[in-house]
């Protein structure tokens, strides 16, 4: 019996005796000690005994018969005693399931664990220390109190919110150039579920989808698991290329085209008018679907941002996908599935069965703050913030490294697409990297899909403020060092 726990210790022998039923010490109509010798034999009040014990009658592990005592119920099923470790006396950590079950090799994630003082540079996240949190607790806290909103906290409309789907239609339509009413808008758990539901929709029985190369390997992860089949096209200064479309579309079926046309995930390149408008008379002629990706928006430092392909669509090809999470923080899984009304009700069916509804009150929360203006305050400040960032980090990954890395200032986005020199590989720099406590994302490969060694990887600078950029810089040129005399060393 442990006294330092927070759990009543009659709770804790209730604990004990099931364990001991559970793996066969205590076997059906097995007698237990009386409640005066148990308390004896455990230096415990008669009265935590008498309590476990009741709880134990209550779940049905044990059976109080007059004049004869108490024993474990006889209608419990027979269990052969095993034995236990000493290290886990009452259970014992199950690794291995019993039954057999699907397994998912495409999703498979190589995990490094790197302590709390390492420096991480992801591939292009936002800084959540910037997130508004007194704007959305506020906000948030006023919903909770008042009694009006206690409905916030029944079952939803599987459709999201309906304020922040109003909200969204003004939103989206001011700032994205959109033309929509709320039967267009389906709130999601952040743009990767947006993802998932297109998938579903669209590529079972292998079915064929077009992606770049490279592409955002999530993505990729997710068509293949809709059971899709994906053809890749070049990717150029330009952005996908869409006359390799075209060629494939002549031979085969296509039935959607996965883009991140503002800011091309990994490369960074944003799609050409000219492209975008061959991609949007393609998807009318040949009848795909478009799922556009606009995951960083709000994020152009060089001039306005340029409207996305949904902004052009006059013939409903585009699923427009975009939330919040880039925005404010990866916490606030709330995001955006544009569409079609007969696409967006589909869609809304098939999230039903996966995720019956979002988090309303956070919903809610969002729609205010973007009637307030809340969301476009935040969104004006931290793309200063992020410019000066990416200033900083592309002038001194210039000055200190430009003999080792190749890469072009993003004009937008939150990472930087570079490509390591062809004499160094990535995986010795990583390795060396762990040692000077700076994490790089280490599954780089999954950047090359096509094993073509463009060596490339995105180096995220949203998420370093300017003194940890000095600090990753520093860190790199160290690296650098010890790995060329390492090359060098006969």
């Amino acid at each position: 019996m442990n006294r330092s726990i927070n759990r009543h210790l009659y709770l804790q022998l209730c604990d004990q005796i099931v364990g001991f039923i559970k793996s066969g010490k205590l076997s059906p109509s097995t007698k237990l000690p009386g409640s005066r010798k148990l308390s004896e034999d455990l230096a415990i009040h008669r009265k935590t005994v008498v309590s476990a014990y009741d709880e134990l009658i209550a779940q049905g592990w044990i059976e109080s018969i007059a004049a004869k005592g108490t024993f474990v119920s006889q209608d419990l099923p027979i269990i052969t005693p095993k034995q236990l470790h000493k290290s886990s006396i009452f259970k014992d950590v199950i690794n291995i399931g019993g039954f057999k079950f699907k397994h998912r090799s495409h999703l498979k994630r190589k995990r490094i664990a790197s302590g709390k003082d390492f420096l991480k540079v992801g591939d292009g996240a936002p800084d959540h220390r910037l997130a508004p949190i007194e704007d959305i607790a506020r906000i948030y806290r006023n919903y909770t109190k008042k009694t009006h909103y206690k409905e916030l906290l029944a079952y939803g409309d599987i459709y999201g919110n309906i304020e922040l789907r109003q909200a969204l239609v003004s939103y989206l339509n001011q700032t994205r150039g959109l033309k929509i009413s709320v039967d267009n808008v389906l709130i999601t758990r952040g743009s990767q579920m947006g993802i998932y539901l297109a998938s579903q929709l669209l590529l079972n029985n292998q079915k064929t989808i077009i992606t770049g190369n490279t592409n955002y390997m999530t993505a990729d992860t997710t068509f293949i698991e809709a059971g899709g089949i994906i053809e890749q096209v070049s990717v150029d200064k330009y952005g996908i290329n869409t006359n390799e479309i075209e060629t494939l579309c002549t031979s085969k079926q296509i039935s959607a085209v996965y883009v991140t046309s503002h800011h091309h995930h990994p490369t960074t390149v944003t799609l050409s008018a000219e492209r975008r408008m061959h991609l949007l008379n393609l998807a009318y002629t040949y009848k795909f679907a478009i799922i556009e990706d606009d995951y960083d928006y709000d994020f152009h430092y060089s001039n306005a941002p340029i409207l996305p392909l949904a902004s052009n669509d006059n013939y409903g090809n585009v699923i427009y996908i975009g939330g919040f999470t880039k925005i404010i923080a990866p916490a606030l899984r709330i995001g955006y599935f544009i569409a079609s009304k007969d696409v967006i009700d589909e869609a809304a069916k098939l999230r039903r069965i996966i995720d019956r509804q979002g988090d309303t009150l956070l919903e809610q929360t969002v729609a205010r703050m973007i009637i307030n203006g809340d969301v476009q305050r935040h969104s004006n400040k931290v793309k200063k913030i992020y410019k000066t960032r990416r200033d900083l980090f592309c002038k001194l990954l210039q000055e200190k490294l430009g003999s080792y890395f190749i890469f072009k200032i993003p004009k937008g986005g939150m990472a930087v697409w570079v490509r390591l020199d062809t004499r160094y590989n990535w995986d010795t720099v990583m390795a060396e990297a762990l040692k000077h406590q700076l994490d790089f994302n280490q599954e780089w490969k999954r950047y090359d899909n096509d094993n073509s060694g463009h060596n490339g990887i995105r180096m995220g600078f949203a998420a370093l403020n300017e003194e940890e950029i000095i600090t990753v810089i520093k860190k790199l040129e160290l690296i650098m060092k010890t790995v060329s005399i390492s090359k060098t060393t006969p």
